[in-house]
């Protein structure tokens, strides 16, 4: 799968992405585009290299109504091209062994780095379910800024959403009791005819403390 180059540079992306609250609606968003997305957020960093992030891509119109309806009727996501349903994923850890024993075979760890690897996991994860819910929702966030920032890059608007149900998702998409629900992102064409001014932001000196 190619991935085109982007002629935008990083502050360009930053600067243009806005949170669309409508999109042009009909607009289907080809799954092979989202798959690049994908191919790219995959790199995000999380705890561990465990990749907490699970994805659900609602495109289907029916379902996404669905969802809409688990998310108090907003109408963004009856006019997005897709609804993604960010996941965090609690039993992460117990993949650990997989992630990191490609690693061994390759001869980039050896077998005692790789045991005191999968020791320390397993002692910050198992038997906390907390943590392992913090855990989930931190690192899958970072997943989710990491994909708008691609999709913004590859000319795509999104609006990442906390108002919703999640208990009412979960039954949607019949989910495991260890996939949290930790946002939705619509994604499409922004309906706007010209940029938005940019909301109020906080000068550097408010919110940063250098000591």
């Amino acid at each position: 799968m190619s991935t085109p180059v982007s002629t935008n540079s990083f502050a360009d992306v930053v600067q243009a992405r806005r949170s669309a609250m409508n999109f042009v609606e009909g607009i289907q968003i080809p799954q092979s585009e989202l798959e690049e997305i994908f191919s790219q957020t995959r790199l995000a960093p999380s705890a561990f290299n465990l990749q907490h992030a699970r994805y659900k891509v609602i495109a289907d119109p029916a379902l996404k109504e669905q969802i809409r309806e688990n998310a108090y009727g907003q109408y963004k996501i009856h006019t997005a091209s897709a609804v993604i349903v960010v996941l965090g994923d609690m039993h992460a850890y117990e993949q650990a062994p997989e992630i990191y024993g490609g690693l061994k075979m390759l001869g980039a760890m050896s077998q005692e780095e790789y045991d005191g690897t999968i020791e320390a996991i397993n002692q910050a994860y198992i038997g906390k379910e907390a943590f392992q819910h913090d855990e989930a929702i931190r690192n899958a966030s970072l997943s989710a800024m990491q994909f708008m920032l691609i999709a913004k890059d590859k000319g795509w608007d999104t609006c990442p959403m906390i108002g919703f149900d999640p208990e009412a998702v979960k039954q949607t998409l019949n989910l495991p009791d260890h996939l949290v629900p930790v946002m939705l992102i619509t994604i499409g064409k922004d309906n706007q005819r010209k940029i938005r001014p940019r909301g109020y932001r906080k000068p550097v000196g408010e919110f940063v403390d250098f000591m």
